[in-house]
């Protein structure tokens, strides 16, 4: 593993890198639908990519409301604080929005990490592209 690089990404710039890395978590791995995956928001929000070398391995987005999302990191990178590091970068840039807080639909299976980061789960489980979620805030 050469040294990260974790960077605000310009979609116009970056959109090939940012589709690959969740094409290949989402898509393949997780059998989540292109049509799903693809919503029509990435050019409205803003990205995070995290470089190993000049591989990506892992992004996140946040949109204008403060819905942070599509986080995701290579299979061979996780548990290596990547997905923290696009989280922390993702909750910076939001500190330059007029946003009292961000919020996010966690897959159930990882809202330890995302308490870990400070946000609160609200509401009941639900699905989502057939994975259980539930929806997490924190306040900025």
């Amino acid at each position: 593993m050469n040294e990260l690089s974790v960077k605000i990404a310009d979609y116009k710039n970056y959109n090939f890198q940012i589709h690959q890395v969740r094409n290949e978590v989402f898509v393949v791995e997780q059998k989540v639908s292109e049509n799903i995956e693809i919503d029509g928001l990435d050019s409205s929000a803003k990205h995070v990519l995290v470089f190993d070398g000049d591989k990506a391995i892992g992004t996140g987005r946040m949109l204008p409301d403060g819905h942070i999302g599509r986080i995701a990191v290579i299979k061979q990178y996780r548990n290596k604080g990547i997905g923290k590091s696009i989280m922390e970068k993702l909750i910076d840039a939001a500190g330059d929005l007029p946003l009292s807080e961000v919020w996010l639909s966690s897959q159930y299976q990882a809202r330890d990490f995302y308490q870990k980061l400070g946000f609160i789960e609200l509401g009941d489980i639900y699905q989502e592209a057939g994975i259980d979620h539930i929806k997490m805030k924190k306040k900025l």
